[in-house]
């Protein structure tokens, strides 16, 4: 089971803010806290910042949220960083090769079940956010003009170290979307990769699945 293995990308995300935390499952609704529009056609910097003081002042405002309740965890992320997020792509690009040898049925499922396992892995970061956490975004570096761009930020908090966390983001149709996330130099997709195509290899994309469900 996954939740019996701790990466190193684990170890390290784990107890960091949670509005670090891209993409993942949501559901319900509640009424809308006041946040600031984003505009996903905006320069990559200002789009990332924009969604991540959204989503971090979104988990200021909710006990509910910062005392770990999953549910209100979900609700969050739902609406405030799965809209700005392609995980569809960052589910498939983890799966690799696997993904066409998936049927759609299945990869739907690997989708919603790789989103549920995120949101519970890290669900505890989301008690260490403070109403001094921070995102402040660095020089960007890149061509604002390419398609598939890396913002860098640092996350601040008062109870632990800054800690660097970069996202990756391509061009769409409908503006910027995020679909990978580097914390202190272990990209997501990557570390997740290594881990998919093992458990596959030994119990293919159904087994992958269950295990991300918890073995349910």
């Amino acid at each position: 089971m996954f939740q019996r293995h701790t990466s190193a990308f684990f170890i390290r995300i784990r107890g960091l803010a949670a509005a670090a935390l891209l993409g993942l499952a949501g559901l319900g609704a509640a009424p809308a806290l006041a946040q600031s529009p984003v505009d996903s056609k905006a320069a990559p910097n200002d789009f990332v910042q924009t969604v991540a003081d959204n989503a971090l002042d979104a988990v200021k405002k909710d006990q509910a949220v910062k005392s770990g309740n999953l549910e209100s965890i979900k609700r969050v992320v739902n609406e405030y960083v799965l809209p700005y997020v392609n995980f569809e792509k960052t589910t498939r690009l983890a799966a690799g090769r696997h993904w066409r040898q998936a049927t759609p049925q299945q990869q739907k499922a690997l989708v919603e079940a790789f989103k549920g396992t995120l949101i519970r892995t890290y669900a505890g970061a989301f008690t260490k956010v403070d109403q001094k956490s921070a995102f402040t975004m660095q020089p960007f570096r890149g061509d604002a003009n390419a398609d598939d761009v890396v913002v860098r930020s640092t996350l601040t908090q008062s109870n632990g170290p800054s800690v660097g966390i970069d996202y990756r983001l391509e061009k769409t149709g409908q503006g910027w979307k995020i679909y990978d996330l580097n914390v202190e130099g272990i990209w997501l997709i990557q570390n997740y990769r290594n881990q998919f195509s093992q458990q596959i290899a030994q119990n293919g994309v159904d087994g992958l699945i269950k295990a991300l469900n918890g073995g349910k």
